[in-house]
């Protein structure tokens, strides 16, 4: 297997953040945690700029979520 597709096959497998967007009550701690990746619209819901990787700093986004509505995302994976 050449390195391209072995490392294609393990970004298919690591989390992605992902945001719940009825349990989101616009705290806005994830854009003050990881202001890199996450903006605010006009009433402080999040939007994520794209998918986000595990990090430090997103980990610690979903810790500090008051609404518990930031979240890891596994992509499945078929067979």
């Amino acid at each position: 297997m050449s390195p391209d597709m072995k490392k294609g096959t393990e970004d298919v497998t690591k989390p992605l953040l992902t945001v719940d967007r009825v349990a989101c009550t616009g705290h806005g701690v994830c854009a003050t945690v990881l202001p890199e990746h996450i903006t605010l619209d006009e009433w402080g819901y999040p939007i994520l700029d794209g998918p986000i990787p595990e990090s430090v700093e997103a980990r610690l986004a979903v810790k500090y979520c008051p609404a518990r509505a930031l979240y890891w995302q596994y992509p499945s994976v078929s067979a």
